[in-house]
């Protein structure tokens, strides 16, 4: 009887100090997740790295530094993110207006898959530029960590805003006057 009972309060000892150190790993993750959620993507006023990637679907590249002198939006954004699919019709109905206007909109795939993005972009029917992040480079270079981001750059090069998560119709058309060149 009396080594049963040790092999129950071992049992006990093994599971208690198992789930305390799941407790901890736990707290450690929140800690460095909350940490890395508060780095802001580039700072406002500053002047964002340029880069170059693919348009998707084809071998043309794109470099932020083509868009010298206009507005530019960039909106890094996934398949699986559903609040990116939830603003890329706001985005849709007010590109034509504001690309008339001297502002490009960039979006900014972070997907692996090519086949995923393009059964989005059937869906979808997106006419402004689609551009695929396939390693990350350019999202660990912004510093992105949730989807989606987006910055709105001004004709001068500098950021004018930084939104980290979705955006609504008005407020996307309010950033979008923001960073429109004047006439």
């Amino acid at each position: 009887m009396k080594g049963s009972t040790l092999k129950k309060k071992k049992k006990r000892l093994v599971f208690r100090s198992v789930m305390l150190a799941v407790m901890v790993g736990l707290i450690v993750f929140a800690l460095i997740s909350n940490n890395n959620s508060d780095k802001s993507v580039v700072a406002e006023g500053e002047e964002p790295p340029d880069f170059k990637l693919k348009k998707f679907g084809t071998e043309e590249t794109v470099s932020l530094s083509d868009y010298e002198g206009q507005g530019v939006m960039i909106n890094f954004w996934a398949t699986y993110c559903e609040p990116c699919k939830d603003e890329m019709p706001y985005m849709e109905e007010l590109y034509e207006d504001y690309k008339k206007q001297g502002v490009e909109i960039l979006a900014i795939n972070l997907d692996s898959t090519d086949l995923v993005v393009q059964r989005f972009l059937d869906r979808y029917g997106l006419s402004f530029p689609i551009l695929h992040d396939k390693d990350g480079q350019v999202m660990d270079e912004y510093n992105v960590g949730q989807l989606p981001s987006t910055l709105f750059i001004n004709p001068e090069g500098e950021v004018e805003e930084q939104v980290v998560g979705p955006l609504t119709l008005d407020r996307l058309e309010g950033y979008l006057n923001e960073i429109t060149p004047e006439s």
